[in-house]
This record gives structure tokens, C-alpha cells and sequence, in this order.
């Protein structure tokens, strides 16, 4: 992928920032304070794109999320790993990011519009990669509530009170919106603002096929035949015009300069030190005798997942603070990449369903597809693989994983006891459980895909520690403003999925 630089694109993202934010809802509700008489009311489609583009690190470092996938465990405030309630909002995400595509959609649309927006650009491309773009943050929202506002979200003041759409059609028309997305683009001129893939077409077909593989592959609960739709799906985008990620060059990342863009897990640290690398992800790396931990972590103490604060702080002093941070530091510098669909995911997800028998290849091609997502992933990180990983634990055919514990401390920090029928395990008794545990390594620390996958496949065998508070986490619950802004359509939406709980199955992990 070409290194694209933010810094470029820097004065009119700040822009676009001001104007439109990210995280407010209701910007009217301030009145006239932050009008701007002479302020830009018309931020061009440009400067919109690059300001998504400058947010998309942040859906793949989402820090909650990693640790429900226990990637990560907290050291000193440990509800989330308790699993409290998930009370969160969504709407800043349609707000934001999605508000900014949809309005570069709307202006390239328009014929008023149009002819000014061409000025940055082909308005077929720039419209086919806000649908793509849209596509995926679409992807975060559904994975983690569920039911959410689609066919009538981003209307504006013609629907303010959109209704939700049911999880399965919001996964077909994402799918629908990739295919026409990836068709649409033409010769025309190149586009300014994408800080992702410099305008390269070609880039952004092989991506939208990519997602819809993977989306495909995300329903195989719901269709797991052979012939079912999931496989017809995968197997049309895995044919489609354009091919698929199968390189590390053609990677779904971005770039960040350093500055006023900076790698969301530099920013972590930078102001806090209350994550830390889990046992259960080291646990699983050290079974696996998996060089990666060398990259994964800041050193080799791991700290016990899911802890009460006081014995979470009780731990962190037994080890002088010692304890493992979450990536080498040199993999998280301030102009660190953030990689948000990896080459080693997609071969992951075509090994699957050539294991499956959606498409052809069968066990023997799959067995390659493995092997060579597991050699990408070594190769992404920049960690030589040992010489035995793919004859030993990690065996497509043969390797057992870890079937012992993981994750498990001693007392008085035992989180994961035998005695409460707790015990966590990352055992893969066949191929289709090893594919699963290889692609919850290599997501690692996107904890969108980490956490998603481990509820899709079940591996690996994670459980709720003997502290928590709560069940636990499936989804998100609905939160205050959807209640308080949209709350008709919002109750409607809890009593169809069986309750507004965060135990509460998504359509696609039923």
C-alpha cells in the first residue's frame, strides 16, 4: 500500500472537524456559540474523507472490545472486564463519520452539487468510497448492538426518529452496498483526500470484496451449508472483479505522521496506564510457543483478566508495576501504523470456507490459505516464525492448541477456577477450530474482529472470572439517547431481539 501522509490533508480534516465533530449529537444545543460567521459552512468532499479516513484506527483500537476479547486486561478500573453493564451511545458514530460520508455521497449526487464536487474528483469514485467506508463503520455498529437504525439513518431532518433494522438485513444490505460500490468506480479523475489508499481504485475493490468475504463468513451460524447464502456470498465476492487481500502491501491500514494525528495506542499510554496485556492472550502465545508475544507486549509479565480493583492494584504492586503494556513500544510510536483488515485475516476467512466447502479447494487448499495467513501475520508484525509452528501446536491438521488452562492465576489473584467450572481453555480439536484460534491471534489488538470472531466460533474457550458483576458481554445495550431521542422505534428494537441485555445474543451468534 502506498504510505499516504495525513499531514497533507491536515488543515482541511481540522476543518471538517470543527464544524461537523465527531462525538456531539446536537451541536444546536449550544445555540450561537460556536457559530463562526466567517467560518467554511461547505467543507469540500475532500476535506470530509480525510477526516474519516484520519478516524478509521480508531474503530480497529477500540479499547473495550479488546478487552472483551481479553486481549488486553485492565489494571486498576476493572468494570469493563466485570463485565458492568454496557450502557453506551452509538449516535456519535452517526453523527460523525457516517454524517461526513453520507454528506459526500449527497453532494456527488446531486446535480447542483456535483459539478463542484468534481473538483476533488471522479463523483463515481468518491461516492463508491464513502459506501465503502460507510459500509465498514455500519460493520462496527451492528456487530456490537445488534438491531441498529440503517435503511433510514443519515436522512436528516426528513426522519429523525429512523427505525432499526433487523441485524440480518443490515448485513445484506452492507454486502449489497459493497458489491454496487466496487462497480461503480470509473476512469475518471483521481480523488483527493484519501489518506487509506491514495485514490487507488483497485485498492478499493480488492477491500470491498474483502469485507464482503468476511461479512459472509460472519454469518456462517445463521447459513453454514454449502450452497446456503453465506457461502453463495463468499463465493461471489471471492470471484469478484478486483480479487481479494492476500498481501501485506494490500493491507486495509492507515498511516499516521506523528503530530496531530497520532496512533491511538501511543495515545493510550500517553495519558493513562490502566491497560495491560492479558494472561489469556499470553497464555495462548507461550502454549503456542508463539514468537509474536515478542511484539504483542512490552515484556513476558501478563496480567490476570478480569480482577477486582483492589486486587488488580494489589498485583501490579506485587510486581513493581512491572506488567506487560499492550504492544512493543516500537509498534506503538506515535506515527505507528494501525492495520484494520490484514492480509492474514482474509486468507484466514478463504481457509474457512474452503474447509466449509463454499468454494472449491477443498481441505488440501485450505490447509495452504492457513498456513500462509499465519506466515503473513509473522511477516506483518516484522517476527521470524519458528522453524516447527506449522508442525506443531498450530498444526492445520493435527495441532491441539492449548487444551490446558489459560488465563488462569494463582491465589489470591485466581480469577478462573476449576472448582466454579471456569476454566478457559483454547483447545482446537479440529481444522475449523484451529483456523478460529489463528484468526483470534492474528486480529490481535483490533478487538472489533477479536471479540467478534470469539463469539461467532468460540474460540477460544473464554468464560466470566469469579469476580464479575455481570453476564457476560454478547452486545451492547441501547443507550440514553436512543431511548430519550428515538424511543418508540428503540423499544420496539429491545423487545424484538428478547430483551435489551448485554447477554443478549446478536442475530448472527444465535
Amino acid at each position: 500500500m502506498k504510505n499516504i501522509s495525513i499531514k497533507k490533508f491536515a488543515a482541511a480534516a481540522l476543518i471538517t472537524s470543527v464544524i461537523l465533530g465527531t462525538g456531539c449529537a446536537k451541536i444546536s444545543e449550544f445555540g450561537d456559540t460556536n457559530n463562526n460567521p466567517n467560518g467554511i459552512t461547505n467543507p469540500p468532499p475532500s476535506a470530509l474523507l480525510t477526516n474519516v479516513g484520519s478516524q478509521m484506527g480508531g474503530f480497529a483500537s477500540n479499547l473495550r472490545r479488546a478487552v472483551y476479547a481479553q486481549y488486553i486486561a485492565e489494571n486498576q478500573y476493572t468494570e469493563v472486564s466485570l463485565y458492568a453493564l454496557p450502557l453506551l451511545e452509538m449516535s456519535g458514530t452517526y453523527s460523525g463519520p457516517l454524517n461526513d460520508l453520507q454528506t459526500i455521497i449527497n453532494v456527488n449526487s446531486n446535480p447542483a452539487t456535483a459539478g463542484a464536487a468534481s473538483a476533488d474528483g471522479s463523483n463515481a469514485n468518491q461516492i463508491a468510497i464513502a459506501r465503502i467506508l460507510k459500509a465498514y463503520i455500519y460493520w462496527t455498529v451492528t456487530d456490537a448492538w445488534g438491531d441498529i437504525p440503517y435503511s433510514e439513518a443519515l436522512l436528516g431532518a426528513a426522519n429523525l426518529t429512523p427505525k432499526f433494522d433487523k441485524q440480518e438485513d443490515v448485513y445484506f444490505g452492507m454486502i449489497s452496498e459493497l458489491k454496487q460500490a466496487a462497480a461503480s468506480f470509473d476512469v475518471g479523475t483521481p480523488i483527493k483526500g484519501d489518506i487509506l489508499y491514495g485514490g487507488n481504485t483497485a485498492s478499493w475493490k480488492r477491500l470491498a470484496n474483502s469485507m464482503r468475504m468476511m461479512m459472509a463468513m460472519r454469518m456462517s451460524q445463521r447459513y453454514p451449508a454449502a450452497g446456503g447464502l453465506a457461502a453463495v456470498e463468499f463465493a461471489d465476492a471471492a470471484t469478484a472483479d478486483g480479487g481479494f487481500i492476500t498481501d501485506n502491501s494490500q493491507n486495509f491500514k492507515i498511516a499516521y505522521p506523528g503530530g496531530a494525528y497520532q496512533n491511538p495506542w501511543y495515545l493510550t499510554y500517553l495519558t493513562r496506564d490502566d491497560y495491560a496485556s492479558s494472561k489469556t492472550m499470553g497464555d495462548v502465545l507461550n502454549g503456542l510457543g508463539d514468537t509474536r508475544s515478542t511484539v504483542y507486549g512490552t515484556n513476558s509479565v501478563m496480567f490476570p483478566y478480569g480482577l477486582t480493583r483492589d486486587l488488580a492494584v494489589a498485583y501490579g504492586n506485587s510486581v513493581g508495576n512491572g506488567q506487560s503494556r499492550v504492544l512493543a513500544v516500537s509498534k506503538r510510536l506515535e506515527n505507528s501504523p494501525v492495520t484494520i483488515i490484514p492480509a492474514s485475516l482474509v486468507l484466514l476467512a478463504s481457509a474457512e470456507a474452503k474447509e466449509r466447502g463454499w468454494i472449491p479447494g477443498g481441505s488440501g487448499s485450505a490447509e495452504l490459505d492457513y498456513n500462509a495467513a499465519i506466515a503473513a501475520s509473522f511477516n506483518e508484525w516484522g517476527v521470524v516464525m519458528p522453524g516447527g509452528y506449522l508442525t506443531g501446536t498450530a498444526n492445520y491438521n493435527a495441532g491441539v492448541g492449548v487444551p490446558g488452562s489459560i488465563g488462569a492465576e494463582a491465589a489470591p489473584y485466581d480469577n478462573f477456577r476449576a472448582a466454579s467450572g471456569n476454566l478457559q481453555d483454547a483447545a482446537t480439536p479440529n481444522k475449523l477450530s484451529r483456523i478460529a484460534l489463528q484468526r483470534w491471534v492474528c486480529a490481535f489488538p483490533n478487538g472489533q474482529e477479536g471479540w467478534a470472531e470469539q463469539r461467532r466460533t468460540g474460540v477460544p474457550n473464554l468464560k466470566t472470572t469469579r469476580f464479575n458483576t455481570g453476564p457476560f458481554v454478547t452486545r451492547y445495550v441501547y443507550g440514553n439517547t436512543d431511548y430519550g431521542l428515538n424511543n418508540a422505534n428503540t423499544l420496539a428494537a429491545a423487545a424484538s431481539i428478547g430483551g435489551d441485555n448485554q447477554d443478549t445474543k446478536v442475530w448472527w451468534d444465535n
